[in-house]
């Protein structure tokens, strides 16, 4: 199954972060000709530093999956035509989620987290997402990662000033309950069925998604005339698109594209 795709670009932010993590692809995407969009999440359209002081946030805290999938779902249908999905952790869950509601030409996947049934038993991936899930604390209360967790979870590697920019610049509450849900059918994806083409991209480094658990889930599409392809970048941690060297992975993509339309 292939058809060219668009020449328009939704990017679908991840948990734990604001919209501003695409400002620079963004930029590079419309330098290639690329339309771009790249929508705040609702309750998150604020710098990240108005989002931490408001909380914890019960707007926040009472984001679902779902709803964030029809959100986005009416966003790309008054689009002037079926868009490319770029989607990064729960994002790239949710442009996956898309692709098979036919609302994408194609969907690149970073980082993504997994959709339901698709497992690894990788020790660092539940040590970075427990506290997220909020098991034994009020589910209505919005979650704020900690220093020390972001340095784990997404910013290993990088040096101290450079991790302390990034959350201060970056991080913002997240729902307990939208974590929980990539474990329901609400994330539930049918591997069998044709789809436009998917790409995932995964990175060595890190630890709140796995290569391995990317590379899992890249495997259960099953489809053999559908086109799915996995790429994993040595050095990358989940702070993926703002990590120095982020730009080798944009054209990556940008390459892949324009394979898909010649």
């Amino acid at each position: 199954m292939k058809n060219a795709p668009s020449n328009t670009i939704v990017f679908i932010t991840g948990a734990f972060v604001t919209n501003d993590c695409w400002k620079e692809w963004t930029e590079y995407f419309q330098q290639m000709e690329f339309k771009v969009f790249a929508p705040a999440w609702p309750h998150k359209d604020a710098p990240a530093c108005t989002l931490r002081q408001r909380q914890p946030d019960a707007q926040i805290a009472s984001q679902r999956l779902a709803s964030l999938i029809e959100y986005f779902s009416q966003i790309i249908a008054q689009l002037d035509e079926i868009p490319i999905l770029i989607g990064h952790s729960m994002g790239g869950l949710i442009a996956q989620l898309l692709l098979q509601k036919g609302q994408a030409s194609a969907a690149i996947a970073i980082h993504s987290l997994q959709p339901q049934g698709v497992f690894t038993f990788k020790y660092s991936f539940y040590k970075a997402g427990w506290k997220a899930l909020g098991f034994f604390t009020n589910p209505n209360k919005s979650y704020l990662m900690s220093f020390s967790a972001w340095q784990y979870a997404f910013t290993n590697g990088m040096d101290y000033d450079a991790q302390k920019e990034a959350y201060y610049s970056y991080l913002a509450p997240e729902s307990k309950l939208l974590i929980r849900d990539a474990t329901t059918t609400a994330a539930k994806i049918d591997f069998a069925n044709p789809h436009q083409p998917l790409l995932f991209i995964s990175g060595s480094e890190d630890r709140f998604i796995p290569a391995s658990l990317n590379y899992t889930n890249y495997q259960k599409y099953t489809h053999q005339s559908s086109i799915t392809a996995y790429k994993e970048f040595p050095g990358r941690n989940h702070f993926v698109l703002g990590q120095p060297g982020w730009k080798e992975i944009a054209d990556y993509i940008s390459s892949w594209l324009l394979n898909l339309k010649s």
